[in-house]
């Protein structure tokens, strides 16, 4: 079973939905045969790569907030991470910043490397940002967190004063219009289900028993066929 992520590193919902997901897979009896893939999303592409201000700060000019008001959005966000066991306590410092070379890194570790390594990878970018609120647009940043993470650090240096991955990147951002997403995280399991939003764990359990009773039907048996007369492995009495 696959489940495509589109997902951004800057987004909290997608950490907190990622986070979710993961404890649906690791109660369902089936998990070791669940591989797990991530694409780019970004909320803002024009977002610089050296920030100017905070999220917080984008946050109240965006959506017309008060610095108050804008505060107590994250903090509820910080509050609803704490309860999936993650620290964002710095997330009221994370700066605003675009995130399209983190995406190229992350299809290189999935290119290179596998989902697992990506999964790593996925995990770092998202603690630095809001765990230590680092500027995830930052090339030392980037290449400090993808070498921790696993990835050969030529290939990084490779990727990252280049242009490699750009078009992977892109073309997961029109599949995700194709499916009709306008926002993340949304979720894509066997292809056949989509989910949209941090759902809570219950709804991402029962769309993995879905997908797999979709892909593993059961036969049924005609009620009474069991009665008609058959050979069996011993061969036939007659």
């Amino acid at each position: 079973m696959r489940i495509d992520v589109w997902s951004d590193v800057v987004c909290p919902w997608c950490s907190i939905g990622k986070k979710r997901l993961e404890k649906a897979i690791a109660g369902f009896p089936h998990r070791d045969q669940v591989e797990v893939v991530y694409h780019s999303f970004q909320l803002d592409p024009s977002a610089p790569t050296e920030p100017t201000e905070t999220a917080r700060q984008m946050l109240s000019r965006k959506y017309r907030m008060s610095d108050a008001q804008a505060a107590e959005a994250q903090g509820r966000v910080i509050a609803l991470a704490a309860e999936e066991g993650m620290d964002f306590t710095r997330h009221s410092e994370s700066p605003f910043v675009g995130t399209a070379d983190a995406h190229r890194l992350l299809h290189l570790a999935l290119a290179e490397s596998g989902p697992e390594r990506q999964a790593v990878l996925k995990d770092a970018l998202l603690h630095a940002y809001f765990g230590e609120a680092s500027n995830v647009a930052d090339h030392a940043v980037l290449r400090e967190v993808a070498v921790a993470a696993g990835l050969d650090p030529v290939r990084v240096d490779e990727v990252l004063s280049g242009r490699e991955y750009a078009d992977a990147v892109e073309a997961d951002i029109r599949q995700a219009a194709a499916y009709g997403a306008t926002g993340v995280p949304f979720f894509v399991v066997d292809q056949k289900f989509g989910i949209s939003g941090a759902q809570p764990v219950e709804l991402f359990a029962q769309a993995l028993e879905r997908a797999w009773a979709a892909a593993h039907p059961v036969l049924e048996t005609v009620p009474g066929a069991a009665d008609a007369d058959a050979c069996g492995p011993d061969g036939c009495p007659i």
